[in-house]
C-alpha cells in the first residue's frame, strides 16, 4: 500500500473514531436527559398524593417493592415510596390495583401518612365509562378528594362504602361499581398500613434495575 493510501486509511479510522466517539456522548447525554425528564414527570406525579405533607428530598428516593402475594390490592408486585422529613417517616405513597373495576383494574396513588390518615388519591390507569366511571379522575371530578384526612375508624368499618350502601361517602352519578372498587382498595391498603406501619418504614429501599 502506498504511503498516500495509508495517510488516507489513517484519516478516515480517525474520522470514524470520532465520529463514534461523538454518537456515543450525544447518545449519553440525551439518555441523562430523558431520564431526568422521566424523573421529573414521575414526581410531579406523584406528589399530589402527599397535599399538606412536609417532606425532605424528593419521593422517590427510598422506594420499596412489596412482592406478591400479599394482603394489599392487586395481584401484582406493589411499589411503595416511603417520605421522611429530618429522618423521620412522614407518608408512604402506595401504588395499588383495585381489581374489581367495571371495565377492569384500577390503578390506584394512595397517600398514607405516619399516623393513618390519607394524604391523597391520584388514579393513574383505569378504562372506566367515559362520563360516568371515569370522573374518579381529578382532572374529571373533585370525587377523589373526599377520602383526605381519612383513617381507619374514621369513618368506622362500615362507613367506607358508598352511601346508597350505608357508607359515608358519595358515589357518581350513574356508577356504583367504580367507586366501590376505589373506596375498597383505599380501605384495603389502610388495612395493610396499620398492621405493616413499622416495616415498611424500617425496610431497606429496593434497588432499581440498571
Amino acid at each position: 500500500m502506498s504511503g498516500g493510501a495509508i495517510k488516507s486509511a489513517l484519516t478516515l479510522a480517525a474520522i470514524a473514531a470520532i465520529c463514534t466517539a461523538a454518537v456515543a456522548a450525544t447518545y449519553q447525554l440525551t439518555q441523562e436527559r430523558i431520564a431526568a425528564n422521566e424523573q421529573a414527570f414521575l414526581e410531579q406525579s406523584l406528589e399530589p398524593a402527599l397535599s399538606g405533607t412536609f417532606f425532605d428530598g424528593s419521593v422517590t428516593e427510598s422506594m420499596l417493592v412489596i412482592a406478591a402475594p400479599h394482603d394489599l390490592p392487586g395481584d401484582d408486585d406493589v411499589i411503595v415510596y416511603r417520605v421522611f422529613a429530618e429522618s423521620e417517616p412522614v407518608a408512604a405513597l402506595f401504588v395499588v390495583t383495585a381489581r374489581d373495576g367495571y371495565a377492569g383494574p384500577i390503578r390506584i396513588l394512595l397517600g398514607i401518612d405516619h399516623d393513618g390518615a390519607v394524604t391523597g388519591v391520584r388514579i393513574l390507569e383505569h378504562r372506566e365509562t367515559p362520563g360516568l366511571g371515569d370522573k374518579i379522575v381529578s382532572a374529571r371530578s373533585d370525587w377523589v378528594f373526599q377520602f383526605d384526612g381519612h383513617s381507619l375508624g374514621d369513618p368506622p368499618a362500615a362507613g367506607w362504602a358508598i352511601r346508597r350502601d350505608g357508607g359515608e361517602f358519595d358515589q357518581l352519578s350513574g356508577a356504583s361499581v367504580t367507586p366501590r372498587a376505589v373506596i375498597g382498595a383505599i380501605r384495603e391498603t389502610l388495612l395493610y398500613f396499620d398492621t405493616h406501619r413499622e416495616e415498611i418504614f424500617s425496610a431497606p429501599a429496593t434497588e432499581e434495575d440498571s
